[in-house]
Formats: C-alpha cells, structure tokens, sequence
C-alpha cells in the first residue's frame, strides 16, 4: 500500500479556503471517477496547539495499491487538472505533496 499525502499550509484567508476546498473535492471526485457518494480518503483540519498554529491547516490523504496505481492516477489529465486546482486555492503557499509507503 502507498498513500498520497497532500499538506495545505495555513490559508490566508480560512472561509475562502473552505469554500474553494469543498469545490476542490467535488473536482477531484468529478476528474477520479470517484463517485459523490464514497470517500476513499481522509481530510485531517489541525488544531491550534498551545504553541500557536501549525505550519499545516489541512491534511489530504488517500492510499493506493500500488506505486504503479498511484502513477497511473497522477499522470491523468483528470488529476492534472486537480493539482492546479489544489495550487489555485492554496493561499498561503504551495501545497507540499508527499508519498509514502504504509506498512
């Protein structure tokens, strides 16, 4: 199994970020395939810590089955599409991507 991780820094502006992220989804589902109803991936909103808050607002994470399954997915015009989405409404900066293998 590998999941794709996708961490949005802090928005500049929280209920703009709200608004364009729920069409961001709708997106994803529309460009994957992913019908409306299921949800093959988690959406992670983080708290303030005592400390203040986190460099991350929002965390994006779906698994795949394999390397080649995930590779597939990103190289479609489909989830292209999704990516400059995902650049378009992340206002405090590039979303940072990340991928990893789960054991």
């Amino acid at each position: 199994m590998i999941r794709l991780t996708v961490l949005y820094p802090q928005p500049t502006d929280i209920d703009q970020f709200e608004k364009d992220y729920q069409a961001h989804i709708q997106l994803l589902h529309e460009k994957t395939g992913i019908p409306g109803d299921a949800k093959p991936y988690t959406i992670t909103r983080f708290q303030q810590t005592p400390t203040g808050l986190p460099p991350y607002y929002l965390m994006f994470s779906m698994p795949f089955n394999s390397p080649e399954d995930l590779q597939s997915a990103m190289s479609s015009q489909g989830m292209q599409e999704v990516d400059s989405d995902a650049q378009r409404i992340s206002t405090g900066g590039g979303p940072v991507m990340m991928i990893g293998n789960e054991d």
